[in-house]
């Protein structure tokens, strides 16, 4: 079951350029449901060993779009500092939430980017170039509070701050690969720190990460993302899209009635 979760997380991300977090924690509670792990830590252990994963893909992600000469290292660097900031106060956050309520944000998110993609709706450029350091932190901490919340690379908030900032869609996507390894890396280590102790968790976790899923998750998406990458470019886009957007939907529906 880790290893189809991998498979199609890593073939939609490729695919579509979104979607290994919002796949993968959905999948992960329902393999962790199977496994009768405790209600109340699954949600959080989801969310978190799905930003583990992510941090597998987002190297590789990053890479190629460095080979372009695409990424926009100062900015990344520049927010740094807000990332690591806002994935602690996310890792909190989601810690002291009750599963439900966290499960619920996490399924409201999936129906604000469903929408977004069923639409089609884009952000056009307001600003002539990024803000200064102090700007760009700030940005930094929401979007890491927000994926450290539902357990994403943050390139459905990243992505269309970098198109109000001024970049071309080919830098902004760039941009946006590479910050999801720092949130993913922040992310993770906050989510093992929060987690440590917890009296419910399985064996072979450190915090909320649970290790045999990242291993097959990580792994399988990491070899499945090229061949959905490939395929989005024989297959209509669009077409495709709003079948992604409605798949999101349903998820979103199930997490919000089970």
């Amino acid at each position: 079951m880790y290893a189809l979760s991998g498979i199609v997380a890593g073939f939609l991300a490729g695919l579509f350029g979104v979607g290994g977090g919002l796949i993968i924690v959905p999948a992960l509670m329902y393999c962790f449901s199977l496994q009768g792990f405790p209600a109340d830590v699954s949600i959080h252990i989801a969310i978190g060993t799905s930003l583990s994963t992510i941090i597998l893909t987002s190297i590789s992600s990053a890479r190629a779009h460095h080979a372009h000469d695409a990424v926009q290292w100062v900015a990344v660097r520049r927010m740094v500092v807000g990332i690591f900031a806002g994935a602690l106060l996310g890792a909190l956050l989601a810690k002291n939430l009750k599963a439900e309520l966290l499960k619920t944000i996490f399924a409201v998110f999936e129906i604000f980017v469903a929408f977004k993609l069923l639409f089609n709706l884009k952000t056009n450029p307001h600003l002539n170039k990024l803000p200064g350091f102090i700007g760009l932190t700030g940005v930094a901490m929401v979007i890491s509070i927000v994926s450290a919340l539902v357990g994403i690379g943050g390139g459905t908030l990243s992505v269309p701050f970098f198109r109000w900032s001024g970049l071309s869609i080919q830098k902004a996507i760039a941009t946006s690969a590479a910050l999801g390894f720092p949130i993913a890396v922040a992310g993770t280590l906050a989510f093992m720190w929060a987690g440590a102790g917890h009296l419910n968790l399985p064996q072979y976790s450190i915090g909320f990460v649970y290790l045999p899923a990242f291993v097959a998750v990580g792994l399988f998406s990491i070899l499945l993302a090229p061949w959905g990458a490939r395929c989005a470019h024989r297959l209509p886009a669009d077409m495709l899209q709003k079948f992604f957007a409605l798949g999101l939907f349903i998820i979103a529906i199930v997490l919000l009635v089970a």
